[in-house]
């Protein structure tokens, strides 16, 4: 059991109710009690909000579970990174990657067409297949989907070349803020700040 699991039980606080106290997301708490350690803004937010010092929730709790190896087994890095990064059946957030995934559409937010391949192929490629990763791609082909449909009602409106020109620079802006926010989010709270209620891919 984590020290954040049973510190929160002490104070007869459900992950629900934690996270809401907190501001921390329910999927954060629940990959830090299944072994991730909180780092820099979690772990002084949840040590502040469960009154106690940031060491108490650092401390290791040595299992007793004992494991016997009959024989030495030789895997390669690649793999043993993959079994390192499920514990208990939670995905351990690797916010570095996530953050290049939902920055790779900036280059291409001025074209809606093509903003989510290059996050979509990142996550093909290095096969980070968490759910974060598919809400920033689902976000992204959602904006592909709409984008082109508000252009294509103004330019039938004929409202003339500036309207039409001032809606193309709003939907970049609005998707380049988007993306930076996301990654603020990313950086801060392990989460998006905006997202879909549902997943394309």
């Amino acid at each position: 059991m984590s020290e954040l699991k049973k510190i929160r039980e002490e104070k007869n606080l459900t992950q629900e109710e934690l996270a809401e106290k907190s501001g921390i997301s329910v999927r954060t708490i629940q990959r830090i009690e299944a072994g991730t350690e909180p780092k820099g803004y979690t772990l002084k937010t949840l040590a502040s909000t469960l009154d106690i010092s940031e060491k108490e929730l650092l401390i290791p709790i040595i299992q007793s579970e004992e494991i016997k190896i009959e024989e030495p087994i030789l895997i390669n890095e690649f793999e043993t990174k993959k079994q390192i990064s499920m514990v208990e059946g939670v995905e351990i957030f690797n916010s570095t990657l996530i953050k290049i995934i939902n920055l790779s559409s900036l280059p291409f937010a001025w074209f809606p067409i093509a903003n989510f391949l290059p996050p979509l192929l990142i996550m093909i490629f290095t096969k980070e297949k968490s759910q974060i990763a598919k809400e920033i791609i689902s976000l992204q082909i959602f904006l592909a989907i709409v984008s082109p449909i508000i252009f294509l009602i103004v330019a039938f409106l004929k409202l003339g070349s500036a309207s039409v020109m001032m809606t193309m620079v709003g939907l970049t802006l609005t998707n380049v803020f988007i993306i930076l926010r996301n990654a603020y989010e990313i950086d801060k709270r392990q989460g998006l700040r905006y997202k879909l209620n549902f997943s394309i891919i």
